[in-house]
């Protein structure tokens, strides 16, 4: 049988995923490539025949049923496209609890050998293996959730600290190198406020406040000015309502629940201005 097997080929498909973008810029998924090139070598008559590299792609967030390989995968399982599914660890397929294990059995129910470059095979010939591949998911599960905590509490503690987060940087502030570095030792920029953008943030505040103009008619009127964003284009009434809104003019750096105190070197309206802004806002939305 052994012989029969190895005459015939193994056609294998690998699968990489990772899953944010800066573990696309580490070389995750080069490190997985070469694993299960290096697993392949070791096993005569396997021959990899298609590859799959997911970037950016949460095993914890995103179902099955929504990640393109995972679905192009099993439509070939079920033509016989291919004998043998190798990942680098069995949770490159997902750490959902309640959904990868049975993902995993249903590739095995449709005769296809699920393999991992560092962990073996995944039967189930038994209910221990059906057991043990259950407590694998369960655990990936839960150690995206500590994960999760973890960075979400983090991002909370750097907030309120008065550091900039990520994301679109505000209109009216740069990034600027401060000596700051993340965990990979990478330089991460901090808010300053862009003396340029700074003022047209202030024309705004007292074209709304001082001389009754809305959303519409300030757009109107920095389009006639000549004013425009950093792509040199008009302003919208969008991004007109969200500067109104945006605390960051009062120097509060605020992320969901969390915030900062008010970083005077972040200042660009008072309190008092802007709380009146805010008022004005409600009224004319009521």
């Amino acid at each position: 049988m052994l012989e029969e097997l190895i005459t015939k080929g193994r056609r294998v498909y690998c699968l990489y995923r990772v899953s944010t973008l800066g573990q696309v810029e580490k070389d995750d998924i080069p490190m997985q490539k070469e694993a299960c090139w290096e697993f392949v070598r070791q096993h005569p008559g396997w021959e990899i025949v298609k590859e799959f590299s997911e970037k950016g792609v949460s095993g914890f967030k995103v179902s099955a049923k929504d990640r393109d390989a995972i679905q192009e995968i099993q439509r070939d399982a079920l033509q016989n496209k291919f004998d043998i599914l190798l990942v680098f660890m069995f949770d490159r397929l997902g750490r959902r609890e309640d959904e990868t294990p049975f993902v995993v059995e249903w590739f095995v129910k449709n005769g296809i050998e699920v393999w991992s470059a560092k962990e073996g095979q995944q039967r189930f010939d038994t209910h221990v293996d059906k057991l043990l591949n259950y407590i694998r998911y369960w655990q990936a599960s839960g150690e995206s959730i500590k994960t999760s905590v973890r960075t979400k509490t983090r991002m909370e503690q750097m907030t309120q600290e008065g550091h900039f987060t990520g994301g679109g940087v505000p209109f009216g502030y740069r990034l600027e190198h401060k000596g700051r570095t993340n965990k990979q030792n990478q330089d991460v920029g901090d808010l300053v406020v862009d003396p340029d953008e700074a003022e047209i943030v202030k024309l705004i505040f007292q074209k709304y406040l001082c001389e009754g103009y809305g959303a519409q008619r300030l757009c109107r009127y920095l389009a006639e000015q000549g004013i425009t964003n950093r792509k040199g284009r008009n302003i919208p009434t969008t991004s007109i309502n969200r500067i109104i809104k945006n605390p960051i003019y009062t120097g509060v750096i605020r992320n969901g629940d969390s915030q900062s105190e008010a970083l005077p070197e972040l200042q660009i309206i008072d309190a008092e201005t802007y709380e009146r802004a805010q008022q004005m806002m409600e009224k004319r939305v009521t």
